[in-house]
């Protein structure tokens, strides 16, 4: 659509955060509105389509996305859970669910890099 459109990116789009697109948005490409309430799956599209790249059918969907979202909300619960724990044998409650953050963490990011 733009041939013309030269955008200076500091790195690829789809690993530019939801923030750094809308400011790249919002100064180089002014066919684009309202990036303020979109999201990064709403303004990559949207990006793409302005400056004609794609071909894909949709993006690309990881299939364990439903598993790593369920762990981070475990995560959430864990943490919230640690901050909480007071009293005897506090510590030692403390470091187990730590531990059970760090691993989950490590798992979410295994999952991620797999897909």
């Amino acid at each position: 659509m733009s041939e013309g459109l030269q955008l200076d990116l500091k790195k690829p789009l789809d690993k530019m955060t939801a923030k750094e697109l809308r400011d790249l948005v919002m100064r180089q490409i002014p066919q684009i509105t309202g990036a303020s309430g979109l999201g990064k799956d709403e303004l990559l599209v949207q990006i793409k389509e302005v400056l004609g790249i794609g071909g894909e059918e949709g993006e690309k969907v990881s299939p364990y996305k439903t598993k790593i979202l369920s762990m981070k909300t475990k995560m959430r619960e864990l943490r919230a859970k640690r901050a909480e724990v007071s009293g005897e044998g506090a510590r030692r409650q403390k470091e187990l669910l730590r531990r059970q953050v760090n691993k989950l963490k490590k798992r979410t990011r295994r999952l991620a890099k797999a897909s």
